[in-house]
């Protein structure tokens, strides 16, 4: 071969594969940046903070972050309609405030990983829903996927049951409601996307669930000098807005413009791992056979509940 012939750049192709590998890892990283909140928050709680203060503090401190990015596409994109400022905000509402709120108030009664693996059930209560309101049909491939998921979390559940005792009902109904919440605000947001921007509706959503938990506060009349909390655990709501909240959203937002939105969702299956992992180096949570039976299921069926029909 000769030194011209060597010199010849890389096909195309070389370079589509490039790119798709640098979405995947992108979307991977998102995801188990997002998975690490649920690790943040249960070591704000050892210093006997509720989920009142975590939220707050985590929607206070990631809040100028995403005024910013608002104010950025907002230079770019055209004028909201007032009738899509009104869904912004009940999507705000549901989407950030409330599904985050509810997940944080669960996970002081369950452990992190059981908390990962309800959460990673939202596609298929997307797919359930859809099916009830648009009258989609649900075909066998997607009945299997969700029939393994749910045996995951059953499995799971009834292994939580037994080390973390009674009230891992009220901690699995808690996150079970966050989830649910979350699974409207995707369904609700797959329309108004299209107009609105993705960065710019996430933005706008984060600011009108930090002026919900602004709200909350104040009617719960705690105290505005209760904010400042010890340096740990201001530390760590740092932590909490910047690497696992604003940077993951960030990022799955930028995977999901290289590779697609099915795709990144694939990757995003590392999260469940990833938090089981956490959880075992960081707080010291066991990780058993029966955990990783259950993991295993769930991720089998959001698998082929991702999987492109052939």
């Amino acid at each position: 071969m000769s030194a011209s012939q060597k010199s010849l750049p890389s096909s195309p192709s070389a370079g589509v594969h490039a790119a798709h590998r640098v979405g995947l890892a992108t979307a991977a990283i998102g995801a188990v940046l997002f998975s690490a909140k649920a690790i943040v928050a249960k070591l704000m709680y050892r210093y006997n903070v509720d989920a009142v203060m975590v939220i707050t503090l985590r929607m206070l401190l990631s809040a100028p972050l995403f005024m910013a990015i608002g104010w950025w596409q907002a230079r770019k994109l055209p004028a909201l309609s007032w009738a899509d400022r009104g869904r912004v905000v009940f999507l705000g509402v549901i989407g950030y405030y409330l599904s985050s709120f509810l997940d944080f108030l669960g996970l002081q009664y369950i452990t992190a990983g059981l908390e990962r693996l309800i959460l990673f059930l939202t596609p298929s209560f997307v797919l359930l829903f859809t099916a009830l309101v648009f009258r989609r049909p649900i075909h066998g491939r997607q009945w299997i996927s969700l029939l393994l998921a749910y045996a995951g979390i059953v499995l799971v559940f009834v292994h939580d049951l037994d080390v973390s005792g009674a009230k891992v009902w009220l901690g699995g109904a808690l996150v079970l409601a966050s989830a649910l919440s979350y699974g409207v605000y995707l369904i609700l947001s797959g329309e108004l996307v299209q107009r609105v921007g993705s960065l710019r509706l996430v933005a706008y959503a984060m600011c009108v669930s930090t002026l919900c938990c602004v709200i909350q506060y104040a009617v719960l009349g705690r105290p505005v000098a209760e904010l400042a909390q010890p340096a740990p655990v201001l530390w760590l709501s740092a932590i909490n807005a910047v690497f696992c909240t604003v940077l993951p959203v960030s990022l799955t937002m930028i995977a999901v413009a290289r590779i697609g939105a099915p795709l990144a969702s694939q990757a995003g299956m590392i999260g469940p791992v990833s938090t089981l992992a956490l959880a075992f180096w960081v707080l010291g949570e066991p990780i058993t056979g029966v955990q990783l039976a259950g993991g295993a299921l769930v991720m089998g069926g959001m698998y082929l509940l991702s999987m492109k029909k052939v």
